[in-house]
């Protein structure tokens, strides 16, 4: 193994994207009614952040089964650096309330795909 900027070295070296995001990982830390009473100003918050190009992608997370929800969420953002990734989760009002407690991993996209459909005339756009 090696450090961290190695690997981000070795793999840009093999044409790999390596683009470097911070995934937030967000947990209840009580009942879920809390969750509900900061709902709003937790979506307005992620809203600014998707405007801003901060958001790179978030969403709640399933069990297991993909029957209940238990809170959790993930959040990646674009950021500068990991304290940067902690300022912008410290400022959730999920988390300044403290009705959910975070992780933040630093992560490397590597490899996938995304597809954008766009037909101007029916005002359709589609993202898969």
């Amino acid at each position: 193994m090696g450090t961290w900027q190695e690997h981000i070295d070795h793999v840009s070296a093999k044409g790999l994207l390596a683009k470097r995001l911070y995934v937030i990982l967000t947990t209840p830390t009580g009942a879920l009614e809390a969750l509900g009473e900061h709902l709003g100003a937790h979506l307005a918050y992620q809203k600014d952040l998707e405007t801003r190009g901060i958001t790179f992608a978030a969403g709640p997370f399933a069990d297991d089964a993909e029957q209940d929800w238990s809170g959790e969420g993930m959040i990646i953002v674009r950021a500068g650096s990991l304290a940067q990734a902690k300022q912008i989760a410290d400022a959730d009002p999920m988390h300044m309330h403290g009705v959910r407690s975070y992780r933040i991993r630093p992560w490397l996209l590597n490899e996938g795909s995304c597809t954008l459909t766009v037909r101007y005339s029916e005002n359709f756009r589609r993202v898969d």
